[in-house]
């Protein structure tokens, strides 16, 4: 069975636009069949989404975290098949992120890598424990993506591609195709560790402009992360 999957979003859990039930309905619509909404330091906006799952999209819990490299921080996209019980200030040191993922059946990610403004991890990402690098991010420029595929043609694991979506009209934008038995968390996990990956990427100037407008709403207007408004223990 062959499979789309976007495994780099963001809900109104931290600084996206859209709430988690609407993210849901939208991947439906676009026939993706995989989606992680992975809000920053938060897997709140995937367990929101969990209670709105439709036919024939599977839901990864996740979070972006950022994680603490001496001076540096770096983020790191966290896939699960549950919500994991550590805290996330646990997360943000490298080394009990790692055993925290390990224990938990997690795949650990470095999100735009070589995007320095944007908290990437530069040649880390080449190390050994990853599960995955990512190549291709939608939030980042041409250039940008270009020059990250070229630093991690060395990496011999998965390289993935997402949208880095932070409003509806840029889900999808980019994403990854699997090749899994079922339709389940555990097979879509697998397959990634399993890779090859094989992936579409591409831009939409619509959703480009709706995400720079959105920006800009948010800081003109002060629009504060949802998960400050949802009493909720993620």
């Amino acid at each position: 069975m062959i499979v789309k999957a976007d495994l780099h979003i963001h809900s109104l859990a931290s600084d996206g636009e859209a709430h988690p039930k609407d993210i849901i309905r939208y991947v439906r619509r676009l026939g993706i069949n995989v989606v992680a909404i992975t809000d920053h330091d938060t897997f709140l906006g995937s367990y929101l989404a969990s209670k709105y799952l439709v036919p024939n999209v599977v839901l990864i819990y996740g979070a972006e975290v950022r994680v603490r490299l001496g001076k540096l921080l770096a983020d790191v996209l966290v896939l699960c098949d549950h919500v994991p019980k550590a805290t996330i200030n646990e997360l943000k040191e490298l080394s009990r992120l790692v055993d925290v993922a390990r224990d938990n059946n997690c795949l650990l990610i470095p999100a735009h890598p070589y995007t320095l403004i944007r908290h990437g991890m530069a040649s880390l990402a080449l190390a050994n424990f990853w599960d995955g690098v990512e190549v291709f991010n939608g939030g980042n420029d041409p250039l940008t993506n270009l020059l990250n595929a070229i630093a991690l043609s060395r990496y011999e694991g998965p390289k993935l591609a997402n949208s880095d979506a932070h409003v509806l009209q840029m889900i999808g934008q980019a994403y990854n195709v699997l090749e899994v038995n079922d339709l389940s968390i555990d097979e879509v996990l697998n397959s990634i560790r399993r890779g090859p990956v094989r992936i579409s990427v591409g831009y939409r100037i619509n959703a480009q402009v709706r995400r720079f407008l959105w920006g800009i709403r948010r800081r003109l207007w002060g629009i504060p992360w949802g998960r400050d408004l949802i009493n909720s223990p993620y």
